[in-house]
């Protein structure tokens, strides 16, 4: 294994930690999970060697990887197996001033949160979103609208008039 540049680390932390670490909540519902998946990406990204045509194609990458290692932890066994610290005494992660938009996108199932976090709160287009997550752009647009009708019935149909 190469010996990687420290400016390299430090600029994939600065760059895109923030984005892995809200993604991977979306997936997760554990901050410390979600830091775990933070340092998996850079890992991967650190070691792989990977070359990049350009900071989007670099940003789609690090959005794939860290969804994949979201669904990889989902379906593990250990975690289907036990039960969860937060469980217990389940402590809320910060919230921003969208604090209840967001807990209502949280509420939502995988297939509708994560098209929607990565539309409204990431600025990506249905196409984009499509080619990250591995589905057409189709489906990613009925998730994009199943989710706002869910939207609207938990917040009551203020908020999403006036746009997530």
């Amino acid at each position: 294994m190469e010996p990687f540049d420290r400016a390299q680390a430090e600029y994939l932390v600065y760059t895109y930690s923030d984005l892995i670490l809200r993604l991977s909540y979306t997936y997760l519902k554990s901050t410390h999970d979600a830091e775990d998946i933070c340092q998996t990406v850079f890992l991967k990204y650190l070691t792989a060697g990977q070359t990049f045509d350009s900071p989007a194609h670099e940003k789609a990458w690090i959005i794939r990887t860290a969804v994949n290692a979201c669904k990889d932890v989902l379906k593990s066994a250990w975690r289907t197996r036990t039960c969860d610290i937060t469980a217990c005494a389940e402590m809320a992660a910060p919230e921003g001033a969208d604090g209840a938009v967001m807990a209502a996108v949280q509420s939502l199932p995988d297939k509708y949160r994560v098209p929607i976090y990565l539309h409204y709160y990431e600025g990506y287009k249905t196409r984009e979103i499509a080619e990250m997550l591995g589905e057409r752009p189709a489906t990613i647009n009925t998730r994009l609208d199943r989710g706002r009708d869910r939207l609207k019935r938990i917040l009551g149909g203020k908020t999403c008039e006036q746009g997530v």
